[in-house]
Parts: C-alpha cells; structure tokens; sequence
C-alpha cells in the first residue's frame, strides 16, 4: 500500500510538470481513456478470471486509485516522452523499455503489505511481455486519433467563423 500511495504522488507530480501533451482536452481524454480501458481490462482478468488483484480478491474501494491516479498519469508520461519523429528501431526499443520498466514496478508491488498491494492468481509476470506492448499500441493509436479529431475539429470551428 505505501507503494500506491509514493507512486500516486510522483507519478503525478512528474506528469504534470513534464507533460508535453499539446491540449489540456488530449490530456484529459487520454486520463479517460485510460481509466475506461484498464477497467474492461481489469473486469475480465481481475474480477472475471482471478488473474489478479489489487488488494483483496474482488471488488474493493483503494482499487479504484489504482486505475484512477496511477495508470493515467504513467499513460501521459509514456505518451509525452515518446520518440515519435524517430525511427522504428527507436520506438520498438522505447515501447520495450517501458514494459520492463512496468514489469519491474508490478514486482515491487507484489511485495507483501503494507509495501506491496498487487497479487497474482494465475498471472504470471511474464505475460507482461506480450500484453504491456499490445496495450501501449492501443494507446498510441487512440492518442493519434485524438489528434487528428482536434486538427479536425479545429479546422471546423475556423470554417465555421468566417
């Protein structure tokens, strides 16, 4: 638990200071769409499966921090650090630094309490490998598409006003 809590706090002051997200409303749609994903996610392999879980099996209320103030900003992080003038051999090895980097971060959390609040049912860290890459693609195509709406939208509203 005092690693949520230590993690919460940095990785939200770090967000904050070092976003380089161009809008408030990408921003606020990408914390959105973090907290929506992670929980259609986490519905099926938590609370569905037992794959894992936070705290104590089922649902509980020190969860929901987890997917409200710790994920999104780790997702605003990994999205405005991203090398995306860069080639693909940078990317693929930005994209996998950031999955050791989280399965690093999920071993500290499995610690037993009041360090730790993650357990693992039938879960194995290293499925990480495969899912953490999958859901950071996700995440940079819903965050591309968000900027093509903006363009989009903006465009619009200049037609609109002449």
């Amino acid at each position: 638990m005092i690693f949520l809590f230590i993690s919460i706090i940095l990785f939200n002051l770090i967000a904050f200071q070092k976003n380089k997200i161009a809008s408030m409303n990408a921003m606020f749609s990408i914390w959105i769409f973090t907290i929506a994903f992670q929980n259609v996610f986490d519905v099926m392999v938590e609370f569905k499966y037992h794959g894992y879980w936070y705290f104590d099996k089922g649902i509980d209320w020190l969860g929901v921090l987890a997917h409200t103030l710790l994920i999104p900003p780790v997702n605003i992080l990994f999205l405005s650090w991203f090398p995306f003038v860069s080639d693909l051999k940078r990317k693929v090895i930005y994209i996998a630094s950031w999955t050791v980097g989280v399965i690093i971060y999920e071993a500290l959390v499995l610690l037993p309490e009041p360090w730790g609040y993650f357990h693992l049912g039938w879960w194995h860290l290293w499925y990480e490998l495969i899912v953490v890459p999958i859901l950071l693609l996700i995440l940079l195509v819903y965050y591309k598409w968000i900027g093509k709406l903006e363009v989009i939208l903006l465009e619009s509203y200049k037609y609109n006003k002449q």
